[in-house]
């Protein structure tokens, strides 16, 4: 009589369907996770640090206030649209040679008002543009 018994294989733990769930769950959070948005974040822009601003006869400067009123070289414009910016751009522009235009915008100034006179300068083929800021000891640069 035998009475001994077989020995049974050891029991083994398989890891690969394992790892492959986690897989699949890592890569679902990753593409379910929303992210923060950018636009979220409190800002300030017109403030910077520059060289002192040089005198020259051919700057053309657009003034944008607050409540979205223009003015080019001091001059105020009545219109309030991107023709009639471009029209008055165009008179002052057109006696000066290779004119630069400098956009200077209230810090409560909307993004709309900018993009105006950004597309007002595009119509009239002027294409050398920049911005004023003002210095953080808060005088105009």
């Amino acid at each position: 009589m035998k009475f001994h018994r077989e020995k049974s294989p050891e029991p083994e733990i398989n890891l690969i369907p394992f790892i492959d769930i986690l897989l699949v769950v890592v890569i679902f959070l990753m593409l379910s996770t929303t992210y923060s948005k950018f636009t979220e974040i409190q800002m300030n822009l017109p403030v910077a640090d520059a060289a002192a601003q040089q005198e020259r006869p051919n700057e053309v400067i657009v003034a944008i206030s607050s409540d979205g009123q223009f003015s080019v070289n001091k001059r105020e414009i009545q219109s309030r649209d991107v023709q009639g910016l471009s029209q008055a751009m165009a008179q002052v522009t057109q006696s000066i040679d290779n004119p630069m235009i400098i956009i200077s915008a209230d810090a409560n100034a909307s993004h709309q008002s900018v993009m105006m006179v950004m597309e007002a300068a595009r119509r009239n083929g002027l294409n050398q543009l920049t911005f004023a800021a003002q210095s953080s000891n808060g005088k105009a640069d």
